[in-house]
């Protein structure tokens, strides 16, 4: 988690003021908590239950909210039908999923300087473990990347026999690095299934 908070993509003026939206027991909090607090930023917290996007929005108005994280899906009603909501923001973040190319490039048109960041990481590498950000002039592609590794974080594209494969060869994705987990507790086949030693030193994850 340390590592993780002291990544070089969190920007201080962007933790300042963070919306706080996730379920403790998401693995998205662990940004939404403690980015801002270890760098002494504020937290902006949703209420439980259903909040509509009007609400929502009064909310990141009132408190001036600097950065909102959003699953994929979410981002794509949020940036769809209330994009206005951003106004101020300077930085969301999304992931979870596929996200919308065409709602990255609502935002980033709509709010001149804002960063949209796209992240992937399983629960299994504590959150995110590569990062891409867009913004006003930016091309988008069609499809989104996942990005490039974070700091601590290493990813590789492995061929069945654990080889590095080329740009542009189709592979299995493995993950390593400092957020690496131990595996499943009481689950010690799976656990040797999905975490591998690594050929390039320590262990790394099979994301299937």
């Amino acid at each position: 988690v340390v590592a993780f908070v002291l990544d070089r993509s969190w920007r201080e003026d962007v933790a300042e003021r963070v919306l706080v939206q996730a379920n403790h027991a998401f693995d998205a909090s662990t940004y939404e908590l403690w980015v801002p607090l270890v760098r002494g930023g504020c937290l902006v917290l949703l209420r439980p239950g259903d909040v509509s996007v009007a609400e929502r929005g009064q909310l990141i108005a009132e408190h001036e909210v600097t950065n909102v994280h959003a699953t994929a899906g979410l981002f794509r009603v949020l940036a769809e039908e209330a994009p206005e909501i951003f106004a101020g923001v300077r930085e969301v973040s999304t992931g979870g999923d596929l996200v919308s190319a065409s709602a990255i490039r609502t935002l980033v048109e709509e709010h001149p300087g804002l960063v949209v960041r796209t992240t992937y990481g399983p629960t299994e590498t504590t959150a995110f473990t590569t990062q891409i950000s867009y913004t006003t002039g930016d091309t988008v592609p069609a499809s989104t990347p996942i990005g490039y590794p974070m700091d601590n974080s290493r990813a590789y594209v492995l061929d069945e026999f654990l080889r590095l494969l080329p740009p542009g060869v189709v592979g299995e994705l493995y993950v390593a690095g400092a957020g690496l987990a131990r595996g499943y507790a009481g689950r010690s086949g799976l656990t040797a299934e999905r975490f591998v030693a690594c050929p390039f030193g320590g262990r790394m994850y099979r994301t299937g």
